[in-house]
């Protein structure tokens, strides 16, 4: 089975996660300095697979997200030969490197934009979306996703380019070919270096139609203009597969098998099936985010419905992923507060994570319990957050700095931080927790060990159920003759739910309420029915 499939993926937000010179910036001596947090020694995590938000070159706009040039590293990260130590460093403990790709656009200050703007004759003229004034205005209706106009007059030439995004990351044309070349070349670059895969991102944004027809407009929906467009012509062409295919067959070209995951962007709250069909029948991306899960509220039967759904639409062929909480979205342990039942939901959450059929996606300091933390407006630097403050917060709240420990700066920096550091660090701290068996930390570490030891976990087939009161999440992963049982309890209250005679509970692996060593096997599972006590998680064996 390909690493990929059987991997648990740690998102790593560079600037955030350490910083070893004192800037108040992560960079990536800083990851090589972690490493051994992650994996690679019996006190580690126990991750896979890291996925690093872009460490290229940038001017920081979007900080990272529009890239000036795709195959250095920026300064304020390192540089290419300490890229390359990462790279041996998590590969000799087993790590695998996963690098973000954002070419939907580029960096205003890219040499080919800077070309392609000097004049309307320029060799690169059409590597961007350029077009003519339409009645003294822009050329359609086209929307930028952080607000505005997706179109920005240039005044040099006496045209419109197009940008998804900020006007400082102007989009690519992707249906001229000469782009294709230059970027699958670049991918290339990072291939042969060794890089195991790339994460794409906006991947269903890089087509856009030929004819540049008008979006229609949804009556009433969403507080962004952006929100209130049907996007039928600014994304989701029928070209890009195309492209994904292409693309597969480089990555499949190599001997050690790499892999891509393409971020799928669509309306609120989204659905399964368009990312499924960015997977073809096995044969454009590996995986593609199924975000779901970040817009489901704290009820197993919404979890239910979404892994059905999911499994159904990327059928026998494709692969499953699953994510709760990523660099663009609120944190989960603080979508699904409650009190009391917090820390509880966490473990539960962590435990359905890793036990589903399908690759997961953890983000940095969620394994610790981070919350998500609320950034003053002086001290904003997400331009998202800059433009609709106070209505919306930006993604800053997501990009707090990891607290190793409970010290002043929380073992992050010696310096001042890019952004305010986490309030809870004296109590939600790496080192704490690492000392508390009865932590977050432990028991992510401890499902991470269980997944390794069971291939019906890692790659086993899957039977889901849930209860009659839709309270319980339940079911089974199959390899062979190894079978899994998993039980979710998402109820404040005890719940007894009856699962299949076949399946042998015989063995308890983990209990989120650490009832391993004072279970009453015997006695609760001759009666076919098992008692679960609040927001509780249970593995079995066979």
């Amino acid at each position: 089975m390909a690493w990929w499939k059987e991997a648990v993926i740690y998102q790593i937000y560079p600037r955030s996660f350490q910083d070893s010179n004192g800037d108040g910036i992560g960079d990536l001596e800083g990851i090589i300095q972690r490493l051994d947090y992650l994996a690679g020694s019996k006190d580690s995590l126990g991750i896979d697979a890291i996925w690093l938000s872009p460490v290229y070159p940038s001017p920081m706009f979007d900080f990272g997200y529009d890239i000036s040039d795709y195959e250095e590293i920026d300064p304020v990260f390192g540089d290419i030969q300490t890229f390359k130590r990462l790279l041996k460093e998590a590969h000799k403990r087993g790590i695998r490197i996963i690098m973000d790709l954002v070419v939907n656009h580029t960096s205003h200050l890219h040499p080919w934009f800077i070309e392609s703007r000097s004049s309307i004759n320029s060799p690169k003229r059409d590597w961007y979306i350029w077009k003519e004034t339409n009645q003294n205005g822009p050329p359609n209706n086209w929307l930028g996703a952080f607000g505005g106009s997706g179109w920005e007059f240039d005044k040099r030439t006496g045209e419109y380019y197009f940008h998804s995004f900020l006007k400082e990351q102007p989009d690519l044309n992707w249906r001229n070919p000469d782009v294709e070349d230059a970027i699958f070349r670049m991918m290339k670059f990072w291939l042969d270096m060794g890089v195991d895969g790339f994460r794409l991102d906006v991947v269903n944004l890089y087509v856009k139609d030929e004819f540049f027809r008008n979006n229609a407009s949804y009556f009433m929906k969403g507080p962004r203009p952006y929100d209130k467009q049907v996007h039928t012509y600014d994304r989701d062409r029928p070209e890009m597969h195309g492209i994904l295919r292409r693309m597969r067959k480089l990555l499949d070209s190599y001997s050690e098998k790499r892999m891509f995951v393409g971020e799928i962007m669509q309306d609120f709250p989204g659905n399964v099936l368009l990312p499924a069909t960015y997977c073809g029948r096995n044969d454009e991306l590996h995986l593609a985010f199924n975000f779901m899960f970040l817009f489901s509220p704290w009820k197993a039967e919404r979890f239910f419905q979404i892994v059905k759904d999911f499994e159904s639409a990327l059928g026998e062929d494709n692969w499953p992923n699953y994510t709760l909480s990523n660099h663009d979205f609120p944190r989960h342990i603080t979508r699904y507060e409650k009190g009391e039942h917090t820390q509880d939901r966490a473990k539960l959450a962590a435990c359905m994570m890793l036990t589903l059929r399908g690759t997961p996606f953890l983000y940095y300091g969620e394994e610790i319990g981070m919350k998500r933390q609320k950034v003053p407006f002086n001290k904003i630097q997400d331009p998202v957050g800059k433009r609709y403050w106070p209505f919306h917060p930006g993604r800053d709240p997501e990009r707090i700095p990891m607290p190793w420990d409970g010290s002043e700066t929380t073992g992050f920096t010696t310096g001042k931080p890019w952004l305010p550091l986490y309030e809870e660090s004296n109590t939600v701290n790496v080192e704490s927790q690492k000392l508390d068996p009865n932590s977050l930390f432990y028991t992510y570490k401890k499902l991470l060990q269980i997944r390794k030891d069971r291939k019906s976990l890692r790659k086993g087939k899957l039977k889901i159920l849930q209860s009659t009161d839709k309270q319980v999440l339940y079911y089974r992963r199959r390899d062979g003759k190894e079978e899994t049982y998993i039980f979710l309890n998402f109820s404040p209250k005890p719940v007894s739910v009856s699962y299949p005679r076949k399946w042998n509970l015989n063995q308890i692996l983990f209990s989120s309420k650490n009832r391993e060593a004072s279970f009453e096997l015997d006695k609760e599972l001759d009666t076919g029915d098992l008692l679960l006590l609040p927001n509780e998680a249970v593995v079995f064996g066979k």
